[in-house]
């Protein structure tokens, strides 16, 4: 089961059909909306400030969101894919993006509704993410604009693959 602490009088707010995977961490003023899979080894530390996830959202295994105390937050939109061992610091994450495995999004990066980040990527602090763009790279730079087809095929697709994943575990118990 889930480790789901509350700390300086904050407790984790899960919404409905939420996959918690057994070793989650959930931690403080952190809330999370329906329809989310958290994976394996994913810390979600909302102890010094506030991080709020929206819907159909994966953060995948070994995965860390963390913040600034009282500097900054974490935003996550709807229908977000957060690949394995990324990084997200006080950053805000709008709707239907891609985050590549490995990633480091610093304090105050936006990045913006239809975007994805590269495998890999750092994300300085105070970046804005163009909507509809790849960035990649150290520092993360635009590469392109993401078409309508790649939003559909990359986004959309492990986003609902995720929701599907997640359904195998609850058939389980």
């Amino acid at each position: 089961m889930a480790l789901i602490k509350s700390v300086r009088g904050f407790t984790p707010k899960i919404g409905e059909n939420v996959f918690l995977a057994d070793n989650a961490t959930i931690i403080g003023d952190v809330e999370i909306g329906k329809d989310c899979s958290i994976w394996f080894n994913t810390v979600l530390r909302g102890d010094v400030n506030s991080i709020k996830i929206g819907n159909k959202v994966n953060i995948q295994d070994g995965t860390v969101l963390h913040t600034l105390y009282q500097k900054s937050t974490i935003e996550i939109g709807d229908n977000v894919s957060i690949g394995h061992n990324a990084t997200i610091h006080g950053a805000k994450i709008c709707s239907n993006v891609l985050i590549g495995m490995g990633s480091t999004i610093l304090d105050g990066a936006v990045i913006g509704e239809n975007s994805i980040i590269a495998a890999n990527a750092l994300v300085t602090s105070n970046t804005i993410v163009e909507p509809g763009s790849m960035y990649g790279g150290i520092p993360a730079k635009k590469i392109k604009d993401v078409s309508p087809e790649q939003t559909n095929e990359m986004i959309n697709k492990i986003s609902n693959n995720y929701l599907m994943y997640a359904s195998w575990y609850k058939e389980e118990k």
